[in-house]
Order: structure tokens, then C-alpha cells, then sequence
């Protein structure tokens, strides 16, 4: 791949090396932390109260690398400096206003969340007041699924030259209990969010033509990976990542769609659910949450697994076929859950691409350029979360290419 152009017109404005980590939620591993603590020359990890946080520390194995503070809006306005990263495992809700305050204070801003319209907003202000380097969108969905749609549509590209080609797109990401239980999943956090978010219409290609399924899950198949068979369904809109993936104007999409995985069954188990999200109740959703949440919580024993399946597949007018995939699957064991290892320590990789000052002042989402997705990915490899990368070709006359 070919090295991106510098820009020095976006060139953000210097690093001081002090990291400010917000929350220590499910989310923040020891991975992650731990590489920061390491890369940065002063951590400050903040929480409720600076007991909690210095209880997470030494649950990390990690006590005394990091100062603890109780988070307070006043203390942390008193705690931030210029050149400062402050990275939010908050709930999205609570990023425009740390953001607000990263750019006051001439500090850079991290999250994992997606990019809201008012975040991109902040983020374009920021970057002409202060050039402060806004990193989205990097943790593990959104984040590693975006690594790995840039890898594959540049080896798609490369592989296909400017031919025009047919294409299709999946890219599915589920958090599910490493031992399927009888309802398919266990729940960790925001027990209502879950079953919430299956009332959101889901946008996306399929057979050629932009389609919108009103109940996600009606929209369910099954997906063969390595001869385990799981159930994915759309999330969201997937057609903005289009464009943010680059894909080449001359590739027709057949299929582009972005969702969530789960466990085999599942669509079974949670008829309850659907019946209940249908009715339109929040009231009564939130009442099941609770009661689901109860009845099939994630304990101690328990382990979590994350899987995820990127697959980009093109054909050719000349009947050339090219198809890449990246496949992850990650068990948790009793130090580290998988979802925290998986959201973690990419976030935590993109802070020290901004202390290194190697990203650009204004918004990023993970990585978007070839050689910065390279480097991430060769990154989180060399950290156990390459998982496996196949790819194929074959020419008309079926011999390989």
C-alpha cells in the first residue's frame, strides 16, 4: 500500500503526554489501560470516587501506575491541561460535553462510541479553534470492524484493478455467552439498551436494492463461520459506511449490510422479547429487561465470547471472482472479559497515535488511511486480536489467480 500524503494544514497541536481516563466500566480491560499506562508519561484514571478507581487499578494489576481522582465536573475542568488526551468510557450522551471541555482546555478527546452529528460538529470546531484530534469509533463495533472493511476493500481493490464488479458486503459483530444458555445470551449492561435498540429500523442493501427492516429481527438468517452455525440480523444504518469505507464508485453493491450476531437460536429463544418490543411499551420493555436481566445475568463463572465476521466478496463483468474475510473470535477468560479486551485496547492504541502526534487534527474514526490501518491492524495482531484473514481468487476458467 502506498504512503498517505502529509498534511500538514491538519497537523494537530502537540501531545503533553498526560492521559485522562473517564469511567471504569465493563469496558475499560486491563489490556488497554495497561498499554496506556505504559505509552503515556502520566495516567489520571477517574471514577465516582477515587476509591472505586484505585480498587479498578489493583483489580488490573495495576495499582500505583496511575493517580485516581473522584469525577466532578469541576475537578476534572481543573484537571485537564493543553496538549492533554482525555479518553470518555462514558455513555455516548456524555461525550459532546466532555468534548466541549477537551477543547476548552486545548486537550485532545477519545472515545469508542459512533459519530453523532453534534460530535462531528464539536469535533470540526475543535480542530480550527485548538487543532485538537477527535479519535472515534475505535473500539471493537465500532472500531476492529472498520480496520478490517479498509483492509478489505484495498485488497479488493488491488486484487481487481478499476474493473467494474459486483459486490457484497457483510460485516457482523455479536457479544455472546461462550456457553449458550437456554435464552442465547446473558446480560452484563443496560439491560433495557439491549432490547431498546431491536425497535430501531435497520437500513441496508440486499439483492441490489436499499431496504429498511422496521423490526431487525425479522430480517434474521443464519451465518455459516469455521462450521459453527450463528444468527445475524441488520443494525442500524449501514449505507453512511459506504462512503467511509471507500467503496469504489464502479463496484455495484449487491449486498451491504452491517448487524449484530448472536448465538444460534436465539431468534427462538426471544420471541418474548420481539412480542414485547412490537407492542410499542416502553414501559413494558423496560419491565422485561429488568426481569431478563435478573433471570439470565452474566456471573463470575461465566465466560463471554466475541465474534466477529467481516466479508467483502467481488465479480467481475469477465466472471474474475476475488472474496476476503477477516474472522475474530475471542473467549474471555478470569482476568480479562473478551468485549473488555476487545473495546479497550484498540482506544487505547489510537491514544498513543496522538501522543505520537501521527493523527490529524478534527475527527477520526479509528483508522481510515491505508497505512494507519496497517499499522493497527499489525498492532492488535502482535496483542491477540488478529484472529484469522483468508483470502481468494479464481480467473473464469476456475484455475486460480
Amino acid at each position: 500500500m502506498s504512503a498517505d500524503p502529509p498534511s500538514p494544514a491538519a497537523a494537530a497541536a502537540p501531545a503533553s503526554g498526560t492521559v485522562h481516563w473517564i469511567g471504569t466500566g465493563l469496558s475499560t480491560g486491563r489490556s488497554g489501560l495497561s498499554l496506556v499506562c505504559e505509552r503515556a508519561r502520566r495516567v489520571v484514571l477517574w471514577d465516582r470516587t477515587a476509591e472505586r478507581a484505585a480498587a479498578r487499578l489493583a483489580a488490573h494489576g495495576l495499582a500505583g501506575r496511575a493517580e485516581v481522582r473522584a469525577l466532578t465536573p469541576s475537578a476534572l475542568a481543573d484537571g485537564v491541561g493543553p496538549g492533554d488526551v482525555l479518553v470518555s468510557m462514558l455513555p455516548a450522551a456524555e461525550h459532546p460535553a466532555l468534548l466541549r471541555l477537551a477543547t476548552d482546555r486545548g486537550a485532545h478527546f477519545a472515545c469508542t462510541s459512533y459519530v453523532s452529528a453534534e460530535l462531528a460538529a464539536l469535533a470540526e470546531g475543535a480542530a480550527a479553534r485548538t487543532r485538537t484530534v477527535v479519535l472515534t469509533e475505535a473500539g471493537l463495533d465500532p472500531g476492529i470492524d472498520h480496520l478490517m472493511a479498509h483492509d478489505l476493500v484495498a485488497r479488493g481493490r488491488e486484487a481487481i484493478g478499476p474493473s467494474p464488479a459486483t459486490a457484497a458486503f457483510t460485516s457482523y459483530c455479536g457479544g455472546v455467552p461462550a456457553v449458550p444458555n437456554a435464552f442465547r445470551y446473558r446480560f452484563s449492561w443496560a439491560p433495557y439498551g439491549v432490547l431498546a435498540a431491536l425497535g430501531s429500523p435497520a437500513r441496508h442493501i440486499d439483492s441490489g436494492a436499499e431496504r429498511t427492516a422496521a423490526r431487525p429481527w425479522e430480517a434474521t438468517r443464519p451465518l455459516v463461520l469455521a462450521g459453527e452455525e450463528f444468527e445475524v440480523y441488520p443494525n442500524r444504518d449501514s449505507l453512511p459506511f459506504v462512503a467511509q469505507y471507500g467503496i469504489p464508485h464502479q463496484w455495484q453493491l449487491a449486498t451491504f449490510v452491517r448487524g449484530t450476531l448472536r448465538n444460534a437460536g436465539w431468534r427462538t429463544a426471544w420471541k418474548e422479547v420481539f412480542d414485547t418490543v412490537s407492542a410499542g411499551d416502553p414501559a413494558a420493555v423496560r419491565a422485561l429487561a429488568a426481569a431478563l436481566a435478573a433471570r439470565y445475568p452474566t456471573t463470575p463463572a461465566d465466560r463471554d465470547r466475541v465474534v466477529l465476521s467481516v466479508s467483502l466478496e467481488l465479480r467481475t463483468a469477465a466472471g474474475t471472482r476475488w472474496r476476503g474475510s477477516h474472522l475474530l473470535d475471542l473467549t474471555g477468560d478470569g482476568d480479562e472479559s473478551a468485549m473488555a479486551r476487545c473495546v479497550s485496547l484498540p482506544v487505547a492504541y489510537g491514544v498513543t497515535r496522538i501522543l505520537a502526534g501521527a493523527l490529524p487534527a478534527g475527527l477520526n474514526r479509528a483508522a481510515e488511511t491505508p497505512r494507519e490501518t496497517t499499522r493497527w491492524l499489525t498492532f492488535l495482531a502482535a496483542h491477540g486480536l488478529g484472529g484469522t484473514c483468508e483470502e481468494t481468487s479464481s480467473t473464469p476458467s476456475g484455475v486460480p489467480a
